[in-house]
Parts: C-alpha cells; sequence; structure tokens
C-alpha cells in the first residue's frame, strides 16, 4: 500500500457548513504541487461513521489505511450532547495517495464533526449538505445503536448500509436490528467474523442435519452462528456457550478451527464497505437469533 502524503489539517469552532467545503477545497489545492493540476478526488462512497467518544480511537485506528482502498469522503459525526454548547467544531483533512501510471495522486477527505448539545439529535441535517451526490452512503455505527432515537432514524434515511459490529453491543438486540431491515441493508462485523466457520461447517452436509452440534465462543459471533445453523437445518441447536474464541463440537468430534489468517479491523471493516447488495442469509439468521430459535 502506498504512504500517503502528509497534509495539514483545518480546524474550527463553531463552524458552519460552507467552511468545512471551502476548507476541503482549499487543502485539496494547497496539497498540489505548484502549476500541476489538482489532486483527483476519486471517492467512491460517502462513509457515514457515528462515533461516541469511548469509540473514537478505535474509529481513527480502523480507518487508518482505507483511504487507498476505499477513497470516499468520511464523515466521523462525535456526538458530545452534554458539553453545555449547541455547536458544531470540524477538523478536515486530506490523504493523497500515488497511483502508478497517473501523474496526480488520489485523495481521500476526512471531516470530523463534534456534535455539541442539541446538535447531536439532528445529525442527518449536518451531513446532508456533504454527501457526494449519486455515491451510495454506507454509514458505520460505533457501539449498539440507540433503538428508536432521532439520531438513528435520521441517519438510517440517508444511509443504504448500515454497519455494526453486535460484539460491541451490552444487549444482542437482534430483534431491533431486524426492524432496521426495511430502511436499509445492515452488515454485521461479528457475522463476517463467522465466515471461515459457515463455510468450514457447509462441508458437512447433509449429514449434519442429524448430528448433535453444540457451538461454543464470544457471546454475538457463537450466537449468530447458532442462529444461522437454526435457519439452515430448521431445527433447534443447543444454546451457545461462552468462551474466548469459535468452536464447534459436531456430533462427538471437535471440529479443527479454520485457519486463515485473522483479518484486522481496517480489513474486516473494508470487506463491509465492499458489499452492497442485501445478505438474505445474513438477515434469516438475524431473525432466528431474535426469535430465540
Amino acid at each position: 500500500m502506498s504512504a500517503p502524503v502528509d497534509l495539514e489539517s483545518w480546524t474550527g469552532e463553531d463552524v458552519r457548513l460552507a467552511e468545512v467545503e471551502s476548507a476541503l477545497g482549499q487543502l485539496r489545492a494547497a496539497s498540489s504541487p505548484q502549476g500541476a493540476a489538482p489532486h483527483m478526488r476519486t471517492s467512491v462512497m460517502t462513509h457515514l461513521a457515528w462515533v461516541p467518544e469511548g469509540w473514537l480511537e478505535q474509529a481513527r485506528g480502523a480507518l487508518a489505511g482505507m483511504g487507498e482502498r476505499h477513497p470516499s469522503r468520511t464523515i466521523l459525526l462525535v456526538p458530545d450532547p452534554d458539553s453545555g454548547k449547541d455547536r458544531v467544531d470540524a477538523t478536515v483533512s486530506i490523504e493523497c495517495y500515488a497511483v502508478p501510471g497517473v501523474d496526480r495522486d488520489v485523495c481521500s477527505e476526512v471531516v470530523e464533526l463534534r456534535l455539541h448539545g442539541k446538535r447531536a439529535k439532528a445529525p442527518a441535517s449536518l451531513v446532508e449538505p456533504l454527501l457526494i451526490s449519486d455515491l451510495p452512503v454506507f454509514l458505520r455505527w460505533r457501539g449498539e445503536p440507540p433503538w428508536g432515537a432521532p439520531e438513528l432514524d435520521q441517519l438510517l434515511d440517508v444511509a443504504d448500509r448500515l454497519v455494526v459490529d453486535s460484539s460491541e453491543w451490552d444487549e444482542l438486540a437482534y430483534a431491533e436490528l431486524a426492524r432496521a431491515f426495511a430502511h436499509t441493508a445492515v452488515s454485521d462485523i461479528a457475522w463476517a467474523r463467522t465466515d471461515e466457520w459457515r463455510a468450514e461447517l457447509a462441508r458437512y452436509w447433509p449429514a449434519i442435519r442429524e448430528q448433535e452440534i453444540r457451538v461454543r465462543g464470544p457471546r454475538a459471533e457463537a450466537t449468530l452462528l447458532r442462529a444461522w445453523l437454526n435457519a439452515r437445518l430448521d431445527r433447534a441447536i443447543r444454546p451457545v456457550e461462552p468462551a474466548g474464541e469459535l468452536s464447534v463440537r459436531l456430533g462427538g468430534e471437535e471440529l479443527r478451527p479454520p485457519r486463515g489468517p485473522t483479518p484486522g479491523p481496517s480489513d474486516l471493516l473494508s470487506a463491509e464497505l465492499d458489499r452492497f447488495a442485501r445478505d438474505p442469509v445474513y438477515e434469516e439468521a438475524v431473525a432466528a437469533a431474535a426469535g430465540g430459535a
């Protein structure tokens, strides 16, 4: 992966959105060598991320190095409803990457908006002017979404896909998540962590239908894997057992775990940003988990 060109960022307090757009244009122009054509903005999406303060460093870490794989306008929304102010503070930066055979660098834009006071309850009005026309909008929600809250409902209305990680939730609110399917496509990073186990278990079809199955593992991943088996086999599977990593016992045999490389946070998020269609198998598993099957 190419190393990004380090560029100075712009920071403002109590900003208007017009100032954010102006800062983006100025940074892009300033990053080009004197007399050269401006850097290309080759965004393939607008990437929204709702990031409460406790998740901010993890979110920044997951975003690091993704600009080249997914050139986009990323808008980090950091809610601060109890700050005692009603304003928006902003930090704007651009990462540019050299592309072989192209005489101009490719750039991704990062806009971090801290939403103070009442602004944290009306995020859609702030992000809509910053969305790139005719490109899909992905919404990554860190932590458990506040089901039914205005900030979530507003952003679901502008998003083409919601990306969550149910392993971040205090409660596995799959019934609430299933209701979001009527509004937008949904991805779950916890589900993605079960990919290799689902492929491994598929090798045992159709004999697996008659065998006892025991699933152990982290709560979200094990629950989704068990729910997938319930739905696919149309029969009840024993309740999951807590463990540090996923494992499956089939009949009297402890299955050898898949040994593929363990993807990092950036890899997992990047994979979800490559998905555009709905996933009916995942939706079926969530419905099974929501029903307690």
